[in-house]
């Protein structure tokens, strides 16, 4: 069983939640997740829903991870990493095609917003958490209402004195 939680509210368009996810996540990865101290969990923060113009295609890079998710935490994780990869180039035509590179097949699923309600509950509950902009991260015990509020990419020493705190 695992001691935390590590929420990332995160947006697929946002570059610093690329930098987090490239330079920082693979650290809080093989220190606190792979050794079974940590549970991470990745919830989408896309203020494209508030203003259509601000990262257009998060909405949609985000259904498409939730699709590829469906067969199951491994195939989630993989098409977040192609996600991030492709910053920039995540059109619906290219979810599609990233999806189908890992084989998966997403277009029924994506072409039908099936987790655009999901998309949209993440982006409140972020809200709800205090989460104003990303990313966004909450570190807390198992068990635990509450947690330690983190905005912006800070580097893993940042992350690795809250995470020890809260282990302590």
């Amino acid at each position: 069983n695992f001691l935390l939680w590590c929420k990332e509210i995160s947006d697929y368009e946002c570059p610093y939640c690329k930098r987090h996810h490239d330079e920082t996540f693979p650290l809080i990865k093989s220190q606190y997740i792979d050794t079974g101290k940590a549970k991470y969990v990745f919830r989408d923060f896309t203020p494209t829903l508030v203003n259509p113009n601000y990262h257009p295609n998060a909405v949609n890079a985000a259904m498409a991870t939730e699709c590829v998710g469906e067969e199951g935490d491994e195939a989630y994780w993989k098409m977040l990493d192609k996600v991030f990869s492709n910053q920039g180039s995540n059109s619906l035509d290219n979810l599609k095609s990233l999806a189908s590179g890992l084989g998966y097949d997403i277009n029924t699923c994506l072409d039908s917003k099936k987790y655009e309600s999901e998309v949209q509950k993440d982006f409140v509950d972020g809200q709800s958490a205090g989460i104003q902009g990303t990313p966004g991260f909450v570190i807390m015990k198992t068990g635990d209402d509450e947690g330690t509020l983190v905005s912006g990419a800070y580097p893993f020493s940042t992350f690795q004195q809250i995470i020890e705190s809260e282990l302590a």
